[in-house]
């Protein structure tokens, strides 16, 4: 009769094959590589004298580290159940079964969360991912239905170790939010939020009707990438519109008494974006221009597939 705890083992000794092809998937040997190319590159003398180009190469090798210590993490914790599960037999002792078997439970759920990343092959899937909260036609309803989005988003976003920076926010009339922007910034950032682009809507009874009707709102969520090139973008000063304001918040950092905030729109394609965290009106405008340059970017880039799509035609299904 097999027991649990021998079920237990021969399940976690089959994982062997299976992380070994999780670490071929992941190309482990060559980040390792890779890691060690990067290494060097900081060892030479002008290395420093480029403070934007070392800083990106210094974040690409702490998430390489991560994603292979992650990898190596895995493999030692599979060992380490299997000479458990091994040791509960040896002693007969069924006292181990829960133990061993969150362990399986705990190894499947990361394996899985491994195999996803490789999923996420896209060409700009690695980068941060800069996302606008925007409610929709509603009122407070609405407002606050975009607030529930921003929270449930950085949240998210905190729960799975990304660092969250709030670039612009603007309170709602009476609750929520009339439009928030965030950077979150972290390996595949871009690649698990690119999904939530587009329309969200809520059905509830309203907390803000005093009779308790039924309502439904919508808010949009905006995801694009940080393009890593965004030089090629121009923008001349004639083709924007920059403003000045105080910042607005909830309180603490993100109140300011002067008035550094800024906020730019694209006279063309009326696109707005703004920020007030930085310390400085030069610096929002920076970090604002970054922003509207990686919007015109996904906008260049989906008029790009579209004539790809054109060109192709109407596709039929094989069938």
């Amino acid at each position: 009769m097999i027991t649990a705890l021998e079920e237990a083992r021969y399940t976690l000794t089959l994982h062997r094959d299976t992380i070994k092809e999780l670490g071929d998937s992941l190309r482990i040997e060559e980040l390792r590589r890779n890691v060690e190319a990067l290494e060097a590159q900081t060892q030479e003398q002008d290395f420093w004298s480029n403070q934007e180009n070392s800083s990106k190469v210094l974040q690409t090798i702490k998430q390489t580290k991560d994603k292979i210590s992650d990898f190596e993490a895995l493999s030692v914790k599979l060992e380490d159940a299997i000479t458990l599960a091994e040791m509960a037999i040896e002693e007969n002792d069924e006292s181990y079964i829960p133990e061993v078997e969150a362990e399986l439970a705990g190894i499947i759920e990361e394996e899985e969360r491994m195999r996803l990343e490789t999923l996420l092959c896209g060409e700009y899937d690695k980068n941060n991912a800069i996302v606008s909260f925007h409610p929709g036609a509603g009122g407070t309803e609405a407002q606050d239905w975009a607030q529930m989005l921003y929270r449930m988003i950085t949240r998210w976003a905190e729960a799975h170790k990304f660092n969250v920076k709030l670039l612009d926010w603007l309170d709602g009339d009476e609750a929520g939010i009339k439009s928030a922007s965030i950077m979150v910034e972290g390996m595949n950032a871009y690649g698990y939020l690119k999904s939530e682009h587009g329309v969200h809507r809520l059905v509830r009874c309203s907390p803000f009707d005093s009779a308790g009707r039924r309502q439904t709102s919508f808010a949009s969520i905006e995801v694009v990438p940080e393009f890593d090139k965004i030089d090629s973008i121009e923008i001349r000063d004639d083709e924007i519109e920059v403003t000045a304001h105080k910042s607005s918040g909830a309180g603490g950092q993100h109140i300011n008494k002067t008035s550094s905030a800024i906020r730019i729109v694209h006279k063309a394609t009326g696109i707005v974006v703004g920020c007030q965290t930085e310390r400085s009106q030069l610096q929002n405008k920076e970090t604002a221009l970054k922003m509207l340059k990686a919007k015109l970017m996904e906008i260049k880039l989906r008029e790009h597939l579209d004539k790809i799509e054109d060109i192709k035609g109407n596709k039929t299904n094989i069938e």
